[in-house]
């Protein structure tokens, strides 16, 4: 009687269709966000990035958990992300921490430093060697819930109009390169200039600029600067493997459910994966059409690199003298960056030096 009783109860409340809704469906409710971008849209790997997302963030919460993504200069320009996410003018940024380097130089480290990590290394300081806590408690100051957004792998070392062979080549150079790679260039000779993105090629063309820095081949190609500056160097030293963050204010974070803050943390480390692999297999092709189309592939020379790292070291052991915040990271970061390269020297670069070296016979 029990049974029959129950099984009629469930066929009424079927009918009823009180039942064929997902209990996340029923119990949750639906939450609209807005994302603000560092990134035009025309950059499809970086702004699309954020663009997986927030469609995963929805498909993970059923259609309840809404994200808006906006493009840099549609809500606020590309480098006040981190404000508008401060202030409350957005729930959550999607942009590289050191573009803040200005506020606390602390924040490179979310991102990249010179002769920092590499994108495996970072993602392993990140997520399993205290990166992460880290960081969190330096961005309470600030307001913030930071995730993994991405990672575009070793960057380049810009485009140059003239060659670079020895630091002599860099005295007076006017380059387009900012932050504490700005820092290092301007001790070997260089004057740092910080010019957007989309104004890079008028000024080389001009001659207000004689180098400019971007990304890689793939984001490089569409900025066309290979008909203005064709000596493209690597490696971009001051980038080993920058992250991309997604910034969440943390008064919105706190009032999401936890299946909702369950569902954004696991899109962000998806994200995470998909922006290296993206780039990863399109920077060799990319590479290869510029190589076609005139740009002339150059590796910065010993005594530059070098020079480079000696200054580096000195600019960052300055700032972690002066600044408690920064040397809190800054020492446990070290000694980890050191453990990865002895670790990496055994296997990964003896693996991959000779597999290189194969394929050139």
């Amino acid at each position: 009687m029990q049974r029959r009783s129950f099984l009629k109860n469930t066929a009424v409340a079927a009918g009823a269709g009180t039942i064929a809704t997902p209990a996340l469906a029923q119990v949750q409710p639906t939450i609209n966000w807005r994302l603000a971008s560092s990134f035009p849209k025309t950059l499809d790997t970086i702004a699309g990035s954020a663009e997986n997302f927030v469609k995963r963030v929805a498909q993970l919460t059923g259609g309840k958990f809404l994200i808006r993504q906006f493009a840099a200069g549609e809500i606020v320009p590309g480098l006040q992300v981190m404000d508008a996410v401060q202030a409350g003018t957005v729930e959550i940024g999607h942009t590289p921490a050191y573009y803040y380097f200005g506020k606390d130089p602390t924040f490179a480290f979310d991102c990249a430093v010179p002769f920092g990590l590499t994108s495996r290394q970072q993602t392993a300081w990140f997520d399993q060697g205290g990166g992460r806590e880290l960081l969190r408690e330096f961005y309470k100051g600030y307001g913030i819930v930071n995730f993994m957004g991405g990672n575009t792998g070793t960057q380049m070392g810009g485009w140059y109009r003239k060659e670079i062979k020895s630091v002599a080549d860099l005295k007076g150079l006017k380059m387009r390169v900012a932050g504490f790679a700005g820092r290092v260039m301007e001790r070997m000779g260089v004057v740092p200039q910080q010019i957007p993105a989309g104004d890079v090629y008028a000024a080389l063309e001009k001659g207000t600029i004689d180098a400019a820095e971007w990304v890689g081949p793939y984001d490089d190609e569409k900025l066309g600067l290979a008909r203005v500056a064709p000596f493209y160097y690597s490696p971009g030293w001051w980038e080993a493997g920058p992250q991309l963050s997604f910034y969440v204010n943390q008064k919105e974070w706190d009032k999401l459910p936890k299946q909702y803050q369950a569902a954004l943390e696991a899109a962000s480390y998806e994200c995470h994966v998909v922006m290296q692999a993206e780039y990863d297999t399109k920077n060799p092709a990319a590479l290869a059409r510029l190589m076609k189309n005139g740009a002339k592939l150059r590796n910065f020379s010993k005594d530059v690199m070098d020079a480079a790292y000696k200054h580096s070291t000195a600019v960052m052991e300055e700032e972690a003298a002066k600044n408690a915040k920064f040397r809190k990271i800054y020492e446990p970061w070290k000694k980890f960056r050191h453990d990865q390269n002895q670790w990496a020297s055994v296997a990964e670069a003896t693996m991959q030096n000779y597999l290189i070296s194969a394929g050139r016979k």
